[in-house]
Protein backbone atom coordinates (compact mmCIF):
# COMPACT_ATOMS: atom_id res chain seq x y z
CA UNK A 1 0.00 0.00 0.00
CA UNK A 2 2.87 2.08 0.63
CA UNK A 3 4.70 1.65 -2.91
CA UNK A 4 1.73 2.00 -4.50
CA UNK A 5 1.12 5.47 -2.86
CA UNK A 6 4.44 6.48 -3.26
CA UNK A 7 4.13 5.74 -7.13
CA UNK A 8 0.79 7.71 -7.12
CA UNK A 9 2.42 10.40 -5.90
CA UNK A 10 5.13 10.47 -8.48
CA UNK A 11 3.20 10.25 -11.60
CA UNK A 12 1.10 13.08 -10.48
CA UNK A 13 4.01 15.24 -10.04
CA UNK A 14 5.70 13.87 -13.05
CA UNK A 15 2.13 15.57 -15.11
CA UNK A 16 2.44 18.56 -13.27
CA UNK A 17 5.75 18.83 -15.02
CA UNK A 18 4.33 18.06 -18.28
CA UNK A 19 1.78 20.34 -17.95
CA UNK A 20 3.87 23.28 -16.98
CA UNK A 21 6.27 22.80 -19.98
CA UNK A 22 2.71 23.05 -22.31
CA UNK A 23 1.64 26.40 -20.52
CA UNK A 24 5.21 27.58 -20.73
CA UNK A 25 5.53 26.47 -24.50
CA UNK A 26 2.12 28.44 -25.25
CA UNK A 27 2.93 31.79 -23.39
CA UNK A 28 5.47 32.46 -26.39
CA UNK A 29 3.51 35.16 -28.19
CA UNK A 30 4.54 36.90 -31.47
CA UNK A 31 3.91 39.43 -33.82
CA UNK A 32 5.17 40.83 -37.05
CA UNK A 33 7.04 44.06 -37.83
CA UNK A 34 6.27 45.31 -41.81
CA UNK A 35 9.26 47.14 -42.84
CA UNK A 36 8.94 49.47 -45.48
CA UNK A 37 12.29 51.20 -47.00
CA UNK A 38 13.62 54.14 -49.13
CA UNK A 39 16.40 53.12 -50.86
CA UNK A 40 14.41 49.87 -51.69
CA UNK A 41 18.36 48.57 -51.14
CA UNK A 42 18.45 49.85 -47.58
CA UNK A 43 19.29 47.11 -44.56
CA UNK A 44 17.39 45.78 -42.07
CA UNK A 45 19.33 44.34 -38.45
CA UNK A 46 16.97 43.30 -36.03
CA UNK A 47 18.86 43.54 -31.79
CA UNK A 48 22.14 43.96 -33.78
CA UNK A 49 22.10 40.90 -36.27
CA UNK A 50 21.90 41.35 -39.90
CA UNK A 51 18.46 40.01 -41.41
CA UNK A 52 18.03 41.31 -45.17
CA UNK A 53 17.78 43.75 -47.97
CA UNK A 54 14.80 45.65 -48.68
CA UNK A 55 10.94 45.43 -47.72
CA UNK A 56 10.12 42.88 -45.18
CA UNK A 57 7.24 41.37 -42.65
CA UNK A 58 9.71 40.05 -39.63
CA UNK A 59 8.00 38.02 -37.27
CA UNK A 60 9.25 38.82 -33.87
CA UNK A 61 8.86 37.65 -30.30
CA UNK A 62 6.39 40.08 -28.31
CA UNK A 63 8.57 42.59 -26.55
CA UNK A 64 11.11 45.39 -27.51
CA UNK A 65 13.45 45.20 -29.90
CA UNK A 66 16.03 47.48 -31.73
CA UNK A 67 15.48 48.03 -35.19
CA UNK A 68 18.84 49.54 -36.95
CA UNK A 69 17.60 50.70 -41.09
CA UNK A 70 21.36 51.00 -42.66
CA UNK A 71 22.08 51.72 -46.08
CA UNK A 72 26.19 53.38 -46.84
CA UNK A 73 25.72 56.83 -47.94
CA UNK A 74 22.80 57.55 -45.89
CA UNK A 75 21.67 58.35 -42.42
CA UNK A 76 21.32 55.33 -40.67
CA UNK A 77 17.67 55.10 -38.34
CA UNK A 78 17.95 53.59 -35.15
CA UNK A 79 14.61 52.96 -33.35
CA UNK A 80 13.19 50.39 -30.24
CA UNK A 81 10.00 49.34 -31.12
CA UNK A 82 7.38 47.09 -29.03
CA UNK A 83 5.51 44.42 -30.53
CA UNK A 84 2.20 43.44 -29.72
CA UNK A 85 1.29 39.77 -29.55
CA UNK A 86 -0.27 38.96 -32.37
CA UNK A 87 -0.44 41.95 -34.08
CA UNK A 88 1.17 43.57 -37.28
CA UNK A 89 3.39 46.80 -36.69
CA UNK A 90 4.44 48.84 -39.22
CA UNK A 91 7.67 51.04 -39.56
CA UNK A 92 7.97 53.45 -42.59
CA UNK A 93 11.88 54.33 -42.86
CA UNK A 94 12.87 56.97 -45.70
CA UNK A 95 16.88 57.40 -45.28
CA UNK A 96 18.49 60.72 -46.02
CA UNK A 97 21.90 60.80 -48.20
CA UNK A 98 24.54 62.39 -46.17
CA UNK A 99 28.52 62.89 -47.55
CA UNK A 100 29.99 64.19 -49.83
CA UNK A 101 31.76 62.76 -53.48
CA UNK A 102 34.76 60.46 -52.89
CA UNK A 103 37.80 60.98 -54.83
CA UNK A 104 40.82 58.62 -55.28
CA UNK A 105 42.95 56.81 -55.07
CA UNK A 106 41.00 53.60 -55.14
CA UNK A 107 40.91 49.99 -55.37
CA UNK A 108 37.76 47.38 -55.96
CA UNK A 109 36.74 44.36 -53.82
CA UNK A 110 34.51 41.77 -55.48
CA UNK A 111 32.58 38.95 -53.59
CA UNK A 112 31.70 35.61 -54.92
CA UNK A 113 30.11 33.34 -53.09
CA UNK A 114 30.64 29.58 -54.74
CA UNK A 115 27.82 27.49 -53.78
CA UNK A 116 26.71 29.42 -51.09
CA UNK A 117 23.34 30.84 -50.67
CA UNK A 118 24.66 34.19 -49.79
CA UNK A 119 23.27 36.97 -51.55
CA UNK A 120 21.27 38.82 -48.77
CA UNK A 121 24.02 38.80 -46.47
CA UNK A 122 25.32 42.22 -45.03
CA UNK A 123 29.00 43.06 -45.51
CA UNK A 124 30.83 45.12 -42.81
CA UNK A 125 34.27 46.64 -44.01
CA UNK A 126 37.19 47.21 -40.87
CA UNK A 127 34.68 46.33 -37.92
CA UNK A 128 32.03 44.20 -36.50
CA UNK A 129 29.33 46.27 -35.55
CA UNK A 130 26.26 47.05 -37.79
CA UNK A 131 27.93 50.46 -37.87
CA UNK A 132 30.37 49.37 -40.27
CA UNK A 133 27.76 48.19 -42.79
CA UNK A 134 28.52 49.09 -46.22
CA UNK A 135 26.32 47.49 -48.47
CA UNK A 136 24.62 43.33 -49.21
CA UNK A 137 27.05 40.48 -51.19
CA UNK A 138 24.45 40.81 -53.78
CA UNK A 139 25.51 44.00 -54.66
CA UNK A 140 29.27 43.33 -55.03
CA UNK A 141 29.38 39.93 -56.78
CA UNK A 142 30.31 40.49 -60.33
CA UNK A 143 32.33 42.27 -62.54
CA UNK A 144 29.97 42.22 -66.16
CA UNK A 145 27.98 45.02 -68.04
CA UNK A 146 26.15 46.36 -65.00
CA UNK A 147 28.98 46.54 -62.55
CA UNK A 148 28.28 45.86 -58.75
CA UNK A 149 30.99 47.27 -57.18
CA UNK A 150 32.49 47.91 -53.54
CA UNK A 151 35.25 50.26 -54.30
CA UNK A 152 37.67 51.17 -51.27
CA UNK A 153 40.61 53.50 -50.54
CA UNK A 154 44.06 51.25 -51.10
CA UNK A 155 45.09 49.72 -47.97
CA UNK A 156 44.39 46.68 -45.94
CA UNK A 157 40.53 46.53 -45.06
CA UNK A 158 38.90 43.25 -42.37
CA UNK A 159 35.89 42.18 -44.60
CA UNK A 160 33.06 40.00 -42.80
CA UNK A 161 30.09 38.95 -44.00
CA UNK A 162 27.21 37.71 -41.98
CA UNK A 163 23.11 37.36 -41.16
CA UNK A 164 21.18 35.92 -38.45
CA UNK A 165 24.12 36.32 -36.11
CA UNK A 166 26.40 33.52 -38.25
CA UNK A 167 29.46 34.87 -39.67
CA UNK A 168 29.60 33.82 -43.17
CA UNK A 169 33.65 34.43 -43.83
CA UNK A 170 35.73 36.70 -42.29
CA UNK A 171 39.23 37.68 -42.91
CA UNK A 172 41.82 40.48 -44.42
CA UNK A 173 41.97 41.38 -47.86
CA UNK A 174 44.88 43.66 -48.84
CA UNK A 175 43.61 45.83 -51.98
CA UNK A 176 46.29 48.15 -54.18
CA UNK A 177 45.29 51.35 -55.69
CA UNK A 178 43.98 50.71 -59.26
CA UNK A 179 43.32 46.69 -58.17
CA UNK A 180 40.40 44.70 -58.15
CA UNK A 181 40.52 42.13 -55.35
CA UNK A 182 38.01 39.36 -55.81
CA UNK A 183 37.40 36.59 -52.75
CA UNK A 184 35.42 34.16 -52.82
CA UNK A 185 33.71 33.37 -49.54
CA UNK A 186 33.20 30.10 -50.40
CA UNK A 187 36.93 28.99 -49.59
CA UNK A 188 38.41 32.03 -49.06
CA UNK A 189 40.21 32.27 -51.93
CA UNK A 190 41.33 35.58 -53.36
CA UNK A 191 42.27 36.92 -56.61
CA UNK A 192 44.03 40.12 -57.63
CA UNK A 193 43.46 41.75 -61.40
CA UNK A 194 44.64 45.05 -62.88
CA UNK A 195 41.48 47.94 -62.37
CA UNK A 196 41.98 50.43 -65.18
CA UNK A 197 38.84 51.48 -64.86
CA UNK A 198 39.72 52.99 -61.37
CA UNK A 199 42.03 55.54 -63.07
CA UNK A 200 39.10 56.35 -65.41
CA UNK A 201 36.07 57.22 -62.79
CA UNK A 202 36.11 61.07 -61.81
CA UNK A 203 34.71 61.74 -57.72
CA UNK A 204 32.24 59.37 -57.16
CA UNK A 205 28.58 59.30 -55.20
CA UNK A 206 28.98 57.23 -52.12
CA UNK A 207 25.81 54.95 -53.37
CA UNK A 208 24.34 54.41 -56.90
CA UNK A 209 22.23 51.98 -57.97
CA UNK A 210 20.20 50.47 -60.95
CA UNK A 211 18.23 47.71 -61.91
CA UNK A 212 21.23 45.55 -62.11
CA UNK A 213 23.99 47.18 -60.86
CA UNK A 214 25.16 48.52 -57.79
CA UNK A 215 28.16 51.10 -56.42
CA UNK A 216 28.84 51.45 -53.14
CA UNK A 217 32.10 54.41 -52.70
CA UNK A 218 34.16 54.31 -49.53
CA UNK A 219 35.42 57.32 -48.24
CA UNK A 220 38.51 57.30 -46.86
CA UNK A 221 38.55 58.15 -42.74
CA UNK A 222 40.70 60.96 -41.94
CA UNK A 223 41.88 62.38 -38.20
CA UNK A 224 44.36 64.52 -36.53
CA UNK A 225 45.35 65.57 -33.22
CA UNK A 226 46.74 68.79 -31.79
CA UNK A 227 48.26 69.49 -28.66
CA UNK A 228 48.34 72.98 -26.81
CA UNK A 229 50.81 73.82 -25.50
CA UNK A 230 53.15 71.28 -26.65
CA UNK A 231 56.38 72.01 -24.48
CA UNK A 232 54.79 72.23 -20.64
CA UNK A 233 56.73 72.30 -17.12
CA UNK A 234 56.22 69.41 -14.88
CA UNK A 235 52.75 69.63 -13.43
CA UNK A 236 51.33 71.62 -16.39
CA UNK A 237 48.49 70.41 -18.18
CA UNK A 238 48.40 70.89 -21.79
CA UNK A 239 44.72 70.46 -24.17
CA UNK A 240 44.42 67.72 -26.76
CA UNK A 241 42.03 68.60 -29.53
CA UNK A 242 41.06 65.87 -32.05
CA UNK A 243 38.58 65.50 -34.80
CA UNK A 244 37.86 62.90 -37.09
CA UNK A 245 36.03 62.20 -40.58
CA UNK A 246 34.01 59.05 -42.35
CA UNK A 247 34.69 57.93 -38.55
CA UNK A 248 32.78 54.88 -36.21
CA UNK A 249 34.93 54.78 -33.12
CA UNK A 250 37.79 56.77 -31.96
CA UNK A 251 41.10 55.30 -30.17
CA UNK A 252 43.39 58.07 -27.86
CA UNK A 253 46.59 56.00 -26.62
CA UNK A 254 46.15 55.89 -22.74
CA UNK A 255 42.01 56.78 -22.75
CA UNK A 256 40.31 54.42 -25.08
CA UNK A 257 37.56 54.67 -26.03
CA UNK A 258 37.12 58.33 -26.77
CA UNK A 259 34.68 60.36 -28.94
CA UNK A 260 35.79 60.63 -32.47
CA UNK A 261 36.17 64.50 -31.96
CA UNK A 262 36.68 65.98 -28.77
CA UNK A 263 39.90 67.49 -26.22
CA UNK A 264 40.58 66.44 -23.12
CA UNK A 265 43.52 67.93 -20.52
CA UNK A 266 46.36 66.27 -19.68
CA UNK A 267 49.18 66.31 -17.50
CA UNK A 268 51.87 63.96 -18.39
CA UNK A 269 54.40 62.78 -16.29
CA UNK A 270 57.18 62.48 -19.16
CA UNK A 271 57.27 63.80 -22.92
CA UNK A 272 54.28 61.49 -24.61
CA UNK A 273 53.16 61.38 -27.34
CA UNK A 274 49.58 60.76 -28.22
CA UNK A 275 48.30 58.78 -30.80
CA UNK A 276 44.86 58.82 -32.15
CA UNK A 277 43.60 56.17 -34.56
CA UNK A 278 40.54 57.13 -36.37
CA UNK A 279 38.22 53.80 -37.79
CA UNK A 280 35.56 53.31 -40.05
CA UNK A 281 34.24 52.01 -43.11
CA UNK A 282 37.01 53.42 -45.19
CA UNK A 283 39.82 52.00 -42.77
CA UNK A 284 41.97 53.15 -40.32
CA UNK A 285 43.54 56.67 -39.98
CA UNK A 286 46.53 57.91 -37.46
CA UNK A 287 47.78 61.24 -36.27
CA UNK A 288 49.82 62.10 -33.21
CA UNK A 289 50.61 64.86 -31.85
CA UNK A 290 53.81 65.11 -28.74
CA UNK A 291 53.41 66.98 -25.33
CA UNK A 292 57.26 67.70 -24.10
CA UNK A 293 57.48 67.97 -20.69
CA UNK A 294 60.40 70.06 -19.23
CA UNK A 295 61.35 67.79 -15.75
CA UNK A 296 64.59 69.99 -14.68
CA UNK A 297 64.24 71.80 -11.63
CA UNK A 298 66.07 74.54 -10.41
CA UNK A 299 66.82 75.34 -6.54
CA UNK A 300 68.50 78.21 -4.57
CA UNK A 301 68.96 78.54 -0.69
CA UNK A 302 70.65 81.63 1.13
CA UNK A 303 70.88 82.26 4.19
CA UNK A 304 71.06 86.28 6.38
CA UNK A 305 73.31 87.08 8.30
CA UNK A 306 75.91 83.36 7.22
CA UNK A 307 78.12 84.93 10.43
CA UNK A 308 76.64 84.17 13.73
CA UNK A 309 77.33 84.53 17.71
CA UNK A 310 76.26 82.01 20.45
CA UNK A 311 77.07 82.17 24.30
CA UNK A 312 76.07 79.62 26.68
CA UNK A 313 76.34 79.20 30.65
CA UNK A 314 75.80 75.94 31.83
CA UNK A 315 72.76 75.16 31.06
CA UNK A 316 71.45 78.89 30.25
CA UNK A 317 72.02 80.05 26.91
CA UNK A 318 72.78 84.12 26.95
CA UNK A 319 73.42 84.45 23.09
CA UNK A 320 71.93 82.92 20.42
CA UNK A 321 71.91 84.31 16.50
CA UNK A 322 69.54 83.69 14.10
CA UNK A 323 69.66 83.62 10.15
CA UNK A 324 66.67 83.46 8.03
CA UNK A 325 67.00 81.08 5.55
CA UNK A 326 64.98 81.56 2.24
CA UNK A 327 64.75 79.11 -0.24
CA UNK A 328 63.19 79.55 -4.37
CA UNK A 329 62.69 76.57 -6.88
CA UNK A 330 61.06 76.28 -10.20
CA UNK A 331 59.44 73.43 -11.90
CA UNK A 332 59.03 71.76 -8.28
CA UNK A 333 56.15 70.50 -6.27
CA UNK A 334 57.85 69.32 -3.07
CA UNK A 335 61.01 70.68 -1.01
CA UNK A 336 62.94 69.80 2.21
CA UNK A 337 65.75 71.12 4.11
CA UNK A 338 68.21 69.49 6.35
CA UNK A 339 67.18 69.85 9.84
CA UNK A 340 63.89 71.38 8.81
CA UNK A 341 62.24 68.96 7.17
CA UNK A 342 59.39 68.84 4.47
CA UNK A 343 58.83 72.62 3.43
CA UNK A 344 57.21 74.57 0.54
CA UNK A 345 58.79 74.92 -2.87
CA UNK A 346 59.07 78.80 -1.89
CA UNK A 347 59.39 79.91 1.65
CA UNK A 348 61.41 82.62 4.93
CA UNK A 349 62.05 80.46 7.71
CA UNK A 350 63.90 81.95 10.41
CA UNK A 351 66.42 79.40 12.40
CA UNK A 352 68.68 79.18 15.57
CA UNK A 353 70.99 76.79 14.95
CA UNK A 354 72.23 75.05 18.01
CA UNK A 355 75.90 73.63 18.23
CA UNK A 356 77.10 70.36 18.08
CA UNK A 357 79.72 70.77 20.78
CA UNK A 358 78.46 70.02 24.08
CA UNK A 359 81.55 70.65 25.87
CA UNK A 360 82.66 73.71 27.82
CA UNK A 361 84.96 75.85 25.64
CA UNK A 362 84.83 78.24 21.78
CA UNK A 363 83.07 77.57 19.47
CA UNK A 364 83.57 77.70 16.15
CA UNK A 365 81.22 75.75 13.72
CA UNK A 366 79.78 75.62 10.41
CA UNK A 367 75.82 74.60 9.73
CA UNK A 368 75.16 73.36 6.30
CA UNK A 369 71.58 73.89 5.20
CA UNK A 370 70.60 72.00 1.85
CA UNK A 371 67.78 72.78 -0.12
CA UNK A 372 66.66 69.51 -2.70
CA UNK A 373 63.34 70.66 -4.44
CA UNK A 374 62.00 67.91 -6.54
CA UNK A 375 58.71 67.16 -9.09
CA UNK A 376 56.82 64.43 -9.47
CA UNK A 377 58.28 63.80 -12.81
CA UNK A 378 61.71 62.42 -11.41
CA UNK A 379 63.36 66.01 -11.73
CA UNK A 380 64.93 66.99 -9.12
CA UNK A 381 67.98 70.28 -7.71
CA UNK A 382 69.28 70.88 -4.58
CA UNK A 383 71.67 74.34 -3.37
CA UNK A 384 73.57 74.02 0.11
CA UNK A 385 74.15 77.24 2.13
CA UNK A 386 76.68 77.39 4.65
CA UNK A 387 76.12 79.44 8.47
CA UNK A 388 79.35 80.05 10.15
CA UNK A 389 78.25 80.28 13.97
CA UNK A 390 80.98 81.37 16.73
CA UNK A 391 80.72 81.81 21.08
CA UNK A 392 81.68 79.74 23.61
CA UNK A 393 80.30 77.39 26.17
CA UNK A 394 81.21 78.06 29.23
CA UNK A 395 80.40 76.44 33.04
CA UNK A 396 78.44 78.35 35.41
CA UNK A 397 80.78 80.35 37.37
CA UNK A 398 82.14 79.54 40.20
CA UNK A 399 80.90 81.20 43.46
CA UNK A 400 83.64 79.84 46.63
CA UNK A 401 81.65 80.05 49.22
CA UNK A 402 83.71 79.97 52.18
CA UNK A 403 83.04 81.69 56.25
CA UNK A 404 84.72 84.70 57.17
CA UNK A 405 86.62 84.40 60.63
CA UNK A 406 86.91 87.10 62.96
CA UNK A 407 89.74 87.49 66.05
CA UNK A 408 88.11 87.62 69.12
CA UNK A 409 86.13 90.86 70.37
CA UNK A 410 86.27 92.27 66.60
CA UNK A 411 84.94 94.52 65.16
CA UNK A 412 84.94 96.70 68.23
CA UNK A 413 82.25 98.94 68.94
CA UNK A 414 85.14 102.09 68.56
CA UNK A 415 86.46 100.82 65.54
CA UNK A 416 83.43 98.85 63.45
CA UNK A 417 85.94 98.73 60.34
CA UNK A 418 88.73 96.73 61.84
CA UNK A 419 88.85 93.36 62.34
CA UNK A 420 88.40 91.90 58.56
CA UNK A 421 92.05 90.48 58.36
CA UNK A 422 94.06 90.08 55.16
CA UNK A 423 92.87 86.53 54.45
CA UNK A 424 89.39 86.69 55.32
CA UNK A 425 89.19 90.05 52.71
CA UNK A 426 91.22 88.23 49.82
CA UNK A 427 88.19 85.53 50.09
CA UNK A 428 85.82 87.70 49.73
CA UNK A 429 87.23 89.45 46.60
CA UNK A 430 87.25 85.58 45.50
CA UNK A 431 83.55 85.19 46.33
CA UNK A 432 82.84 89.13 44.82
CA UNK A 433 84.43 88.17 41.69
CA UNK A 434 82.47 84.96 41.12
CA UNK A 435 79.48 86.47 42.44
CA UNK A 436 79.59 89.26 39.54
CA UNK A 437 80.27 86.72 37.18
CA UNK A 438 77.24 84.19 38.58
CA UNK A 439 74.36 86.88 38.20
CA UNK A 440 75.10 87.00 34.40
CA UNK A 441 74.00 83.45 34.80
CA UNK A 442 71.33 83.89 37.41
CA UNK A 443 70.54 87.60 37.10
CA UNK A 444 68.16 87.04 40.29
CA UNK A 445 70.84 85.71 42.67
CA UNK A 446 71.96 87.20 46.31
CA UNK A 447 73.71 86.45 48.78
CA UNK A 448 72.64 85.47 52.64
CA UNK A 449 75.18 86.89 55.20
CA UNK A 450 74.90 85.03 58.38
CA UNK A 451 77.13 86.38 61.86
CA UNK A 452 78.07 84.73 64.92
CA UNK A 453 79.79 84.89 67.93
CA UNK A 454 81.25 83.01 71.05
CA UNK A 455 79.26 82.54 73.81
CA UNK A 456 81.85 84.44 75.99
CA UNK A 457 80.20 87.78 77.21
CA UNK A 458 76.41 88.51 77.01
CA UNK A 459 74.45 87.38 74.84
CA UNK A 460 73.63 91.10 74.13
CA UNK A 461 76.97 92.45 73.76
CA UNK A 462 77.66 89.06 71.42
CA UNK A 463 74.33 90.10 69.14
CA UNK A 464 75.87 93.59 68.95
CA UNK A 465 79.46 91.69 67.95
CA UNK A 466 77.71 89.68 65.84
CA UNK A 467 76.15 93.12 63.88
CA UNK A 468 78.82 94.58 63.45
CA UNK A 469 80.72 91.55 61.68
CA UNK A 470 77.94 90.87 59.26
CA UNK A 471 77.88 95.14 58.22
CA UNK A 472 81.71 95.26 58.05
CA UNK A 473 81.38 91.88 55.55
CA UNK A 474 78.29 93.16 53.90
CA UNK A 475 80.33 96.81 53.37
CA UNK A 476 83.29 95.02 51.95
CA UNK A 477 81.33 93.02 49.57
CA UNK A 478 79.63 96.51 48.15
CA UNK A 479 83.06 98.13 47.81
CA UNK A 480 83.86 94.91 45.22
CA UNK A 481 81.25 95.69 43.23
CA UNK A 482 78.14 94.01 44.83
CA UNK A 483 75.13 95.95 44.62
CA UNK A 484 73.80 96.41 48.36
CA UNK A 485 70.37 94.60 47.83
CA UNK A 486 71.90 91.63 46.24
CA UNK A 487 73.10 90.87 49.94
CA UNK A 488 70.77 90.16 52.39
CA UNK A 489 72.17 89.85 56.40
CA UNK A 490 71.10 88.59 59.62
CA UNK A 491 72.78 88.58 63.35
CA UNK A 492 72.99 85.32 65.39
CA UNK A 493 75.16 86.23 68.07
CA UNK A 494 75.66 83.30 70.24
CA UNK A 495 72.58 81.60 69.65
CA UNK A 496 72.97 78.45 67.44
CA UNK A 497 76.48 77.27 68.35
CA UNK A 498 78.37 74.40 66.43
CA UNK A 499 78.71 71.88 68.76
CA UNK A 500 82.07 70.27 69.67
CA UNK A 501 80.89 66.96 67.68
CA UNK A 502 80.36 69.48 64.67
CA UNK A 503 83.65 71.46 65.10
CA UNK A 504 85.39 68.28 65.65
CA UNK A 505 84.17 67.00 62.48
CA UNK A 506 85.11 69.72 60.37
CA UNK A 507 88.86 69.81 61.78
CA UNK A 508 89.03 66.73 60.92
CA UNK A 509 87.82 67.04 57.30
CA UNK A 510 89.71 70.91 57.04
CA UNK A 511 92.30 70.46 53.58
CA UNK A 512 93.96 72.94 55.35
CA UNK A 513 95.49 71.08 58.36
CA UNK A 514 96.67 73.33 61.58
CA UNK A 515 100.85 73.57 61.65
CA UNK A 516 102.22 71.21 63.68
CA UNK A 517 104.39 73.76 65.44
CA UNK A 518 100.80 75.48 66.47
CA UNK A 519 99.98 74.36 69.59
CA UNK A 520 95.94 74.62 70.09
CA UNK A 521 93.94 73.67 72.93
CA UNK A 522 90.57 72.20 72.65
CA UNK A 523 88.29 74.95 74.19
CA UNK A 524 90.29 77.32 71.93
CA UNK A 525 89.29 75.71 68.73
CA UNK A 526 85.94 75.37 70.02
CA UNK A 527 85.86 79.29 70.38
CA UNK A 528 87.73 79.93 66.96
CA UNK A 529 85.05 78.26 65.15
CA UNK A 530 82.11 80.73 66.27
CA UNK A 531 83.47 83.78 65.36
CA UNK A 532 82.15 83.75 61.97
CA UNK A 533 79.97 85.17 58.93
CA UNK A 534 78.40 82.25 57.36
CA UNK A 535 77.53 83.11 53.66
CA UNK A 536 74.66 81.23 51.56
CA UNK A 537 74.04 81.70 47.61
CA UNK A 538 70.48 81.62 46.76
CA UNK A 539 68.26 80.80 44.95
CA UNK A 540 71.03 78.25 44.89
CA UNK A 541 70.69 77.27 48.30
CA UNK A 542 74.32 76.53 48.49
CA UNK A 543 76.11 77.15 51.80
CA UNK A 544 80.06 78.25 52.33
CA UNK A 545 82.04 75.78 54.09
CA UNK A 546 82.75 76.28 57.38
CA UNK A 547 86.32 74.97 57.37
CA UNK A 548 89.21 77.02 59.28
CA UNK A 549 91.51 78.91 57.19
CA UNK A 550 94.65 77.16 59.15
CA UNK A 551 96.98 77.81 55.74
CA UNK A 552 96.46 81.44 56.09
CA UNK A 553 99.37 83.36 57.30
CA UNK A 554 96.94 85.70 60.03
CA UNK A 555 95.88 82.09 61.32
CA UNK A 556 97.18 82.70 64.64
CA UNK A 557 95.43 86.45 65.21
CA UNK A 558 92.70 84.29 64.37
CA UNK A 559 92.68 81.44 67.05
CA UNK A 560 93.78 83.38 70.01
CA UNK A 561 91.54 83.78 72.79
CA UNK A 562 92.30 87.07 73.77
CA UNK A 563 91.51 90.17 71.36
CA UNK A 564 94.46 91.32 69.13
CA UNK A 565 96.09 94.94 69.98
CA UNK A 566 95.15 97.62 68.08
CA UNK A 567 98.78 97.48 66.95
CA UNK A 568 98.55 94.08 65.19
CA UNK A 569 95.11 94.63 63.74
CA UNK A 570 96.07 97.86 62.22
CA UNK A 571 99.32 96.39 61.06
CA UNK A 572 97.07 93.77 59.27
CA UNK A 573 95.14 96.14 57.89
Amino acid sequence: MRTQGLRTFAGLLGAALLFGTAVYAQEVQTGRLRIHVDPEEAYTFVDGQAYGPGQHTIKLTAGDHTILIANYGFTFHKKDVYIEPNSVSRMDVNLKATGGLVSGPRGRIQIEVGDLDAGDDAVLLNGETPDYFVGHVDEFNNDIIAKQELIVPPGKHLLTVTRHGRITWKGTLDVGENQRVIVDISDGHQRVKKWDRGTQLGDLRRFKAGIASATVAIAPVSGMITATPTVIDCGQTARLNWNSAETIDADLSGFSPVPVNGEKKVSPKQTTKYELTAMGPGGRAKASATVEVNTMATASIEASPMEIRYRRIGDKVMEQGSTMLRWSSLNTSEGYITTLGAVETNGTQTVKPVPMQSTAGPVNETMEYTYKASNECGGWAAKTVAVHMTGSIEPVPEVALHSVFFPTAYPMKNNPTTGLLSSQRQALKTLAAGFTKYLEYDPDAKLTLAAHADARGSAGMNMQLAERRVELVKAFLVSQGIAAEKINTTAVGEEQPLDKESVSKLESQNPQRAPATRTLDAAGVQLAYQRRVDIALLPANRESARYYPNGAPDAPILWQKAAPSQRVMEKDQ
